[in-house]
Protein backbone atom coordinates (compact mmCIF):
# COMPACT_ATOMS: atom_id res chain seq x y z
CA UNK A 1 0.00 0.00 0.00
CA UNK A 2 1.70 3.15 -1.27
CA UNK A 3 1.84 6.26 1.33
CA UNK A 4 -0.91 8.10 -1.37
CA UNK A 5 -3.20 5.03 -0.48
CA UNK A 6 -3.04 5.89 2.99
CA UNK A 7 -3.24 9.26 2.70
CA UNK A 8 -6.27 8.71 0.71
CA UNK A 9 -7.99 6.90 3.33
CA UNK A 10 -7.20 8.91 6.18
CA UNK A 11 -8.81 11.79 4.13
CA UNK A 12 -12.10 9.39 3.66
CA UNK A 13 -11.99 8.49 7.43
CA UNK A 14 -12.25 12.48 7.90
CA UNK A 15 -14.94 12.81 6.17
CA UNK A 16 -17.11 9.20 7.35
CA UNK A 17 -16.06 10.39 11.43
CA UNK A 18 -18.36 13.81 10.75
CA UNK A 19 -21.38 11.79 9.12
CA UNK A 20 -23.91 11.61 11.45
CA UNK A 21 -24.66 7.31 10.01
CA UNK A 22 -26.17 5.18 12.67
CA UNK A 23 -22.76 3.65 13.44
CA UNK A 24 -21.23 6.73 14.17
CA UNK A 25 -24.21 7.87 16.02
CA UNK A 26 -24.48 5.13 18.10
CA UNK A 27 -21.15 4.50 18.98
CA UNK A 28 -20.90 7.53 20.41
CA UNK A 29 -23.49 7.06 22.18
CA UNK A 30 -22.09 3.81 23.70
CA UNK A 31 -18.95 5.90 24.56
CA UNK A 32 -21.16 8.28 26.62
CA UNK A 33 -22.55 4.75 28.29
CA UNK A 34 -18.88 3.24 29.02
CA UNK A 35 -17.65 6.75 30.17
CA UNK A 36 -19.35 9.37 31.54
CA UNK A 37 -16.85 11.87 30.86
CA UNK A 38 -17.21 11.33 27.41
CA UNK A 39 -20.14 13.15 26.52
CA UNK A 40 -21.64 13.30 22.99
CA UNK A 41 -20.11 16.78 22.88
CA UNK A 42 -16.93 15.90 24.21
CA UNK A 43 -16.26 13.31 21.44
CA UNK A 44 -18.15 15.40 18.81
CA UNK A 45 -15.48 18.17 19.67
CA UNK A 46 -12.55 15.79 19.49
CA UNK A 47 -13.71 14.09 15.85
CA UNK A 48 -14.37 17.53 14.59
CA UNK A 49 -10.69 18.74 16.00
CA UNK A 50 -8.53 15.71 14.19
CA UNK A 51 -11.02 15.98 10.52
CA UNK A 52 -10.01 19.67 10.90
CA UNK A 53 -6.26 19.48 11.68
CA UNK A 54 -5.12 15.95 11.06
CA UNK A 55 -6.97 14.27 8.29
CA UNK A 56 -7.18 17.68 5.69
CA UNK A 57 -5.43 16.14 2.68
CA UNK A 58 -3.34 19.50 2.35
CA UNK A 59 -2.03 19.69 5.63
CA UNK A 60 -1.77 15.49 5.44
CA UNK A 61 0.40 16.08 2.36
CA UNK A 62 2.68 18.62 3.73
CA UNK A 63 3.09 17.34 7.00
CA UNK A 64 4.07 14.12 5.28
CA UNK A 65 6.84 15.80 2.43
CA UNK A 66 8.68 16.96 5.81
CA UNK A 67 9.65 13.10 6.58
CA UNK A 68 11.56 10.14 5.00
CA UNK A 69 8.54 7.59 4.47
CA UNK A 70 10.53 4.84 3.03
CA UNK A 71 8.24 1.80 1.16
CA UNK A 72 9.70 -0.63 3.06
CA UNK A 73 8.76 -3.59 4.91
CA UNK A 74 6.56 -2.87 7.95
CA UNK A 75 7.56 -2.74 11.42
CA UNK A 76 5.15 -4.05 14.08
CA UNK A 77 4.73 -0.82 16.96
CA UNK A 78 3.42 -1.10 20.10
CA UNK A 79 0.57 1.16 21.37
CA UNK A 80 -0.17 1.80 24.51
CA UNK A 81 -2.63 4.08 24.39
CA UNK A 82 -4.21 6.72 27.17
CA UNK A 83 -8.01 7.84 27.37
CA UNK A 84 -8.69 10.58 29.64
CA UNK A 85 -10.69 12.68 26.89
CA UNK A 86 -11.76 10.97 24.06
CA UNK A 87 -9.61 9.43 20.97
CA UNK A 88 -6.24 10.98 22.67
CA UNK A 89 -4.48 8.00 21.31
CA UNK A 90 -5.50 9.03 17.59
CA UNK A 91 -2.56 10.92 16.46
CA UNK A 92 -0.15 8.07 17.58
CA UNK A 93 -2.70 5.94 15.91
CA UNK A 94 -2.40 8.28 12.79
CA UNK A 95 1.80 8.31 12.66
CA UNK A 96 1.81 5.01 12.89
CA UNK A 97 -0.14 4.08 9.72
CA UNK A 98 0.54 6.92 8.01
CA UNK A 99 4.92 5.93 8.36
CA UNK A 100 3.68 2.19 6.55
CA UNK A 101 4.23 0.59 10.36
CA UNK A 102 1.22 -2.07 11.28
CA UNK A 103 -0.16 -0.91 15.10
CA UNK A 104 -0.44 -3.30 17.89
CA UNK A 105 -2.68 -1.37 20.25
CA UNK A 106 -3.11 -1.50 23.52
CA UNK A 107 -6.47 0.02 24.32
CA UNK A 108 -7.14 2.40 27.50
CA UNK A 109 -10.41 0.67 29.08
CA UNK A 110 -11.87 4.42 29.14
CA UNK A 111 -11.93 4.58 25.69
CA UNK A 112 -12.36 1.75 23.40
CA UNK A 113 -15.36 2.36 20.90
CA UNK A 114 -14.39 5.39 19.53
CA UNK A 115 -11.29 3.96 18.87
CA UNK A 116 -12.51 0.63 17.63
CA UNK A 117 -14.61 2.70 15.44
CA UNK A 118 -11.90 4.49 13.78
CA UNK A 119 -10.65 0.48 12.40
CA UNK A 120 -14.21 -0.26 11.40
CA UNK A 121 -14.61 3.04 9.07
CA UNK A 122 -10.85 2.24 7.69
CA UNK A 123 -11.54 -1.19 6.85
CA UNK A 124 -15.20 -0.02 5.26
CA UNK A 125 -13.01 1.98 3.33
CA UNK A 126 -10.54 -0.66 1.94
CA UNK A 127 -10.71 -4.17 3.75
CA UNK A 128 -6.64 -4.07 3.15
CA UNK A 129 -6.66 -2.37 6.25
CA UNK A 130 -7.58 -5.32 8.28
CA UNK A 131 -4.12 -6.06 7.70
CA UNK A 132 -2.60 -2.49 9.98
CA UNK A 133 -4.13 -2.53 12.82
CA UNK A 134 -4.59 -5.10 15.65
CA UNK A 135 -6.39 -4.55 19.38
CA UNK A 136 -4.41 -6.28 22.36
CA UNK A 137 -5.03 -7.03 25.76
CA UNK A 138 -1.25 -7.83 26.19
CA UNK A 139 1.35 -6.60 24.08
CA UNK A 140 4.07 -9.00 22.16
CA UNK A 141 6.28 -9.35 19.61
CA UNK A 142 6.83 -5.82 18.69
CA UNK A 143 9.78 -3.94 17.09
CA UNK A 144 9.05 -0.97 18.78
CA UNK A 145 6.81 0.74 21.44
CA UNK A 146 4.92 3.94 22.24
CA UNK A 147 3.03 4.07 25.80
CA UNK A 148 1.19 6.79 27.29
CA UNK A 149 0.54 6.78 31.17
CA UNK A 150 0.97 8.09 34.63
CA UNK A 151 4.67 8.78 36.12
CA UNK A 152 4.01 5.68 38.24
CA UNK A 153 3.21 3.25 35.07
CA UNK A 154 6.03 4.85 33.31
CA UNK A 155 8.25 2.89 35.54
CA UNK A 156 7.26 -0.10 34.52
CA UNK A 157 6.69 0.82 30.75
CA UNK A 158 10.78 1.47 31.03
CA UNK A 159 11.38 -1.95 32.72
CA UNK A 160 9.29 -3.83 30.35
CA UNK A 161 10.26 -1.64 26.74
CA UNK A 162 13.74 -0.61 27.63
CA UNK A 163 15.25 -2.55 25.54
CA UNK A 164 12.96 -1.81 21.96
CA UNK A 165 13.32 1.43 20.29
CA UNK A 166 10.55 3.35 22.92
CA UNK A 167 8.52 6.50 23.26
CA UNK A 168 7.75 6.74 26.90
CA UNK A 169 5.36 9.58 27.92
CA UNK A 170 4.46 10.67 31.45
CA UNK A 171 2.30 13.09 33.51
CA UNK A 172 2.36 16.28 31.66
CA UNK A 173 -0.23 19.56 32.25
CA UNK A 174 -0.45 22.56 31.05
CA UNK A 175 -0.03 26.40 32.56
CA UNK A 176 -1.21 30.14 31.63
CA UNK A 177 1.15 32.78 32.30
CA UNK A 178 -1.18 36.34 32.56
CA UNK A 179 -0.06 39.55 33.02
CA UNK A 180 -3.47 41.31 34.16
CA UNK A 181 -3.66 43.37 30.77
CA UNK A 182 -5.88 40.12 29.07
CA UNK A 183 -8.90 41.17 27.28
CA UNK A 184 -12.52 40.18 28.45
CA UNK A 185 -11.96 37.68 25.15
CA UNK A 186 -8.78 36.61 26.39
CA UNK A 187 -10.11 35.27 29.65
CA UNK A 188 -13.28 33.70 27.99
CA UNK A 189 -10.67 31.93 25.32
CA UNK A 190 -8.86 30.88 28.43
CA UNK A 191 -12.15 29.47 29.94
CA UNK A 192 -11.87 26.98 27.33
CA UNK A 193 -8.47 25.87 28.05
CA UNK A 194 -9.55 25.11 31.47
CA UNK A 195 -13.01 23.40 30.94
CA UNK A 196 -12.80 21.93 27.83
CA UNK A 197 -13.27 18.00 28.13
CA UNK A 198 -13.43 18.62 32.26
CA UNK A 199 -10.12 19.40 32.33
CA UNK A 200 -8.74 16.23 32.31
CA UNK A 201 -6.05 16.70 28.81
CA UNK A 202 -2.38 17.01 29.71
CA UNK A 203 -3.39 20.15 27.33
CA UNK A 204 -6.11 22.10 29.99
CA UNK A 205 -4.74 24.36 31.54
CA UNK A 206 -4.41 23.25 35.56
CA UNK A 207 -1.64 26.39 36.82
CA UNK A 208 -1.81 29.77 36.40
CA UNK A 209 1.30 32.16 37.30
CA UNK A 210 -0.10 35.68 37.75
CA UNK A 211 1.64 38.71 38.75
CA UNK A 212 1.80 39.89 42.20
CA UNK A 213 -1.70 42.18 43.01
CA UNK A 214 -3.49 39.86 40.45
CA UNK A 215 -7.41 40.74 40.83
CA UNK A 216 -9.39 37.66 39.64
CA UNK A 217 -12.54 39.23 39.62
CA UNK A 218 -12.51 39.23 35.59
CA UNK A 219 -11.23 35.66 35.29
CA UNK A 220 -14.14 34.09 37.50
CA UNK A 221 -16.72 36.49 35.98
CA UNK A 222 -15.95 34.97 32.50
CA UNK A 223 -15.64 31.60 33.80
CA UNK A 224 -18.95 31.93 35.05
CA UNK A 225 -20.00 31.62 31.84
CA UNK A 226 -18.76 27.17 31.73
CA UNK A 227 -21.39 27.20 34.98
CA UNK A 228 -23.32 24.72 32.73
CA UNK A 229 -20.77 22.45 33.71
CA UNK A 230 -22.26 21.82 37.18
CA UNK A 231 -25.06 20.12 35.59
CA UNK A 232 -22.91 16.48 35.28
CA UNK A 233 -22.91 14.95 37.87
CA UNK A 234 -19.42 13.30 38.06
CA UNK A 235 -17.89 17.20 37.59
CA UNK A 236 -20.08 18.64 40.26
CA UNK A 237 -19.14 15.72 42.94
CA UNK A 238 -15.68 16.58 42.23
CA UNK A 239 -16.37 20.63 43.14
CA UNK A 240 -18.10 19.45 45.82
CA UNK A 241 -15.77 16.69 47.31
CA UNK A 242 -13.04 19.62 46.94
CA UNK A 243 -15.15 22.82 48.34
CA UNK A 244 -15.41 20.61 51.26
CA UNK A 245 -12.37 19.57 51.61
CA UNK A 246 -11.11 23.16 51.16
CA UNK A 247 -13.50 24.50 53.99
CA UNK A 248 -12.58 21.99 56.42
CA UNK A 249 -8.86 22.59 55.75
CA UNK A 250 -9.35 26.58 55.96
CA UNK A 251 -7.73 26.73 52.82
CA UNK A 252 -7.93 30.04 50.89
CA UNK A 253 -9.99 29.51 47.80
CA UNK A 254 -11.56 31.80 45.36
CA UNK A 255 -14.74 30.15 45.02
CA UNK A 256 -16.48 30.34 41.48
CA UNK A 257 -19.58 28.54 40.72
CA UNK A 258 -17.90 26.19 38.43
CA UNK A 259 -14.05 26.70 39.32
CA UNK A 260 -12.31 26.74 42.93
CA UNK A 261 -9.15 28.49 42.72
CA UNK A 262 -6.33 27.87 45.26
CA UNK A 263 -2.71 29.50 45.72
CA UNK A 264 -0.30 26.05 45.50
CA UNK A 265 3.50 25.90 43.91
CA UNK A 266 1.88 22.22 42.30
CA UNK A 267 1.27 22.10 38.54
CA UNK A 268 -1.20 19.34 38.74
CA UNK A 269 -4.66 20.45 40.31
CA UNK A 270 -7.87 18.29 41.01
CA UNK A 271 -11.11 18.15 38.94
CA UNK A 272 -12.58 21.99 39.41
CA UNK A 273 -9.83 23.08 40.74
CA UNK A 274 -7.14 25.34 39.25
CA UNK A 275 -3.62 26.09 41.11
CA UNK A 276 -2.12 29.55 40.97
CA UNK A 277 1.18 31.64 42.05
CA UNK A 278 2.32 34.89 41.77
CA UNK A 279 5.89 35.84 39.88
CA UNK A 280 7.78 39.56 40.56
CA UNK A 281 8.29 39.80 37.05
CA UNK A 282 9.19 38.40 33.57
CA UNK A 283 12.53 36.83 34.53
CA UNK A 284 11.44 35.15 37.09
CA UNK A 285 8.64 33.86 35.84
CA UNK A 286 10.73 32.08 32.99
CA UNK A 287 13.14 30.80 35.79
CA UNK A 288 9.87 28.85 37.21
CA UNK A 289 8.89 27.36 34.06
CA UNK A 290 12.04 26.30 33.28
CA UNK A 291 12.66 24.63 36.68
CA UNK A 292 9.15 22.38 35.86
CA UNK A 293 9.93 22.03 31.41
CA UNK A 294 10.13 18.18 31.66
CA UNK A 295 5.98 18.64 33.38
CA UNK A 296 4.51 21.15 31.06
CA UNK A 297 2.92 20.50 27.74
CA UNK A 298 2.55 23.74 26.70
CA UNK A 299 2.03 27.24 27.68
CA UNK A 300 -0.81 29.74 26.84
CA UNK A 301 0.63 33.15 26.80
CA UNK A 302 0.34 36.49 25.19
CA UNK A 303 4.20 36.37 25.13
CA UNK A 304 5.58 33.26 24.16
CA UNK A 305 8.17 31.65 26.36
CA UNK A 306 11.33 30.37 24.64
CA UNK A 307 12.05 26.74 24.35
CA UNK A 308 8.27 25.60 25.53
CA UNK A 309 5.31 25.03 22.82
CA UNK A 310 3.15 27.91 23.06
CA UNK A 311 -0.49 28.59 22.46
CA UNK A 312 -2.78 30.96 22.29
CA UNK A 313 -5.75 31.42 24.87
CA UNK A 314 -8.81 28.76 23.55
CA UNK A 315 -6.28 27.09 21.43
CA UNK A 316 -4.33 24.11 23.88
CA UNK A 317 -7.36 21.89 22.61
CA UNK A 318 -6.81 21.93 19.15
CA UNK A 319 -3.06 20.81 18.73
CA UNK A 320 -2.29 20.45 15.10
CA UNK A 321 -0.08 17.69 13.72
CA UNK A 322 3.40 18.60 14.47
CA UNK A 323 2.22 19.67 18.08
CA UNK A 324 4.05 16.74 19.12
CA UNK A 325 3.40 15.20 22.58
CA UNK A 326 6.25 16.06 25.18
CA UNK A 327 7.54 17.79 22.35
CA UNK A 328 8.75 14.51 20.80
CA UNK A 329 8.74 14.38 17.22
CA UNK A 330 7.00 11.14 16.83
CA UNK A 331 6.91 11.37 13.09
CA UNK A 332 10.89 11.20 13.53
CA UNK A 333 11.10 8.60 15.44
CA UNK A 334 8.68 5.96 13.18
CA UNK A 335 10.46 6.79 10.01
CA UNK A 336 13.77 6.19 11.72
CA UNK A 337 13.22 2.38 12.67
Amino acid sequence: MTLQNRIDALVALGERLQSETEMVTDTKQLAYIRNKWFTVENSDKAIRNIAAEFLDRERLEHWAKAYDIKNQSPKTVGLVMAGNIPLVGFHDFMSVFLAGHKAKIKLSEKDTVLMQLVFKLLENINPEFKNYIEFVDRLTDFDAVIATGSNNTARYFEAYFGKYPNIIRRNRTSVAVLTGEETKEDLLALSQDVFEYFGLGCRNVSKFYVPKGYNFDAMMEAFHTHSEMMYHNKYKNNYDYNFTLLTMNKIPTIFGTCLLLTENEALQSRIAQVHYSFYDNENNVREILKNHQSDIQCIVSKNPMVGFSNMQFGQTQEPSLTDYADGVDTMEFLTNL
